[in-house]
């Protein structure tokens, strides 16, 4: 029989990836969605489907029980949120239920990876020569990246947890939707940016991301915290340089003050409602920050990672995909 894996999110940019990703590894998929997820991007593997009360430990114990799973990766989450109750209750305290119905359910549970974010350990400053690591002091600078934070704390505690954290930095790829407004944007030819300050910037392609998590399933060891990237460190123009590249685009670049930016955020959040936009006073401090260049010794180390994607080459598969479905 065919090992059981069951993956949060899967619905999400990301999530598609690790399907795939466990489906060629030869797993028994079981992608968790939520009842108005929309699925049809992933008919074309051979998975089941199954939906989570995440508020509930008691109920998710019995969903792990009845299915047995032998793998979980959570990567269900939220990016964008109001404040930062809404961070919590989903990216830590649903995480936390979900460990729990973990380690009490009677599952033969090898590994649990836990998709947290670089944002949980924040930036550092540009004058800061060396990389960030798995010991850098945390110190994130939005909700969503102390949410991040708050659930690795709780999950840290769970000493019978057969865990692995992965700390992604900015993940791009296929199906992402964030980046794709800069790509967008630069296929229109405007190349902007916020302030004329210096920064360093790392960055994932999300193959490589998914081959990482494979990876983690079969680590011997329990209780570790990996940070992942493509190994390499960008300023603040190659994205969009290498952008400009593939698409064959000129565009004109230009520098918009940050109190300018912060007014057309809270514009945006003021007419999104309900949602929150892509651009959010949140997110801004992200965005500006000076330096979020990461070392992978450590996982390169332990889980024999190697990344096969630098920017310029998953920017190129990128770009392709989004061309080929009329994203661009």
């Amino acid at each position: 029989m065919k090992e059981r894996v069951l993956i949060t999110g899967s619905s999400g940019f990301v999530g598609y990836h690790l399907v795939e990703a466990a489906v060629n590894a030869g797993l028994d998929v079981f992608a968790a969605v939520r009842p108005s997820s929309a699925v049809d991007h992933l008919k074309a593997f051979p998975i089941q489907y199954t939906q989570l009360d995440f508020t509930s430990v008691a109920a998710l114990q019995q969903e792990l029980e009845e299915k047995q799973y032998t793998y979980i990766v959570h990567a269900a989450g939220i990016t964008k949120a109001k404040d930062a109750q809404e961070y919590n209750k989903v990216n830590a305290e649903y995480t936390q239920n979900l460990a729990l119905a973990a380690v009490q359910a009677q599952i033969p549970l090898k590994k649990f990876v836990f998709i947290s974010s670089l944002a949980a350990l924040g930036p550092v400053s540009y004058q800061e020569t060396q990389p960030i690591t798995e010991e850098t002091s945390a110190k994130p600078v939005t909700n969503y990246g102390k949410s991040k934070l708050l659930a690795e704390q709780y999950l840290a505690r769970m000493k019978e947890l057969p865990l692995v954290v992965l700390r992604p930095t900015a993940v791009y790829g296929p199906r992402e939707k964030d980046i794709f407004i800069l790509f967008s944007t630069i296929s229109k030819g405007l190349d902007p940016y916020i302030g004329k300050g210096k920064q360093r910037l790392s960055f994932v392609y999300v193959k490589d991301l998914a081959r990482a998590v494979m990876q983690a399933l079969h680590l011997a060891e329990n209780h570790l915290s990996y940070n992942i990237s493509d190994g390499k460190s960008y300023d603040r123009y190659a994205l969009a340089d290498l952008t400009k590249q593939a698409l064959q685009k000129k565009a004109l670049r230009f520098h918009l003050p940050l109190g300018l930016v912060k007014v057309m955020a809270t514009v945006s959040e003021l007419l999104a409602g309900s949602k929150t936009p892509a651009l959010n006073r949140e997110k801004i401090s992200e965005l500006i920050a000076e330096n979020w260049n990461c070392s992978i010794s450590r996982i390169q180390r332990d889980l024999n990672y190697t990344p096969e994607y630098d920017l310029e080459k998953g920017l190129f598969q990128t770009l392709h995909w989004y061309k080929v479905n009329k994203w661009l």
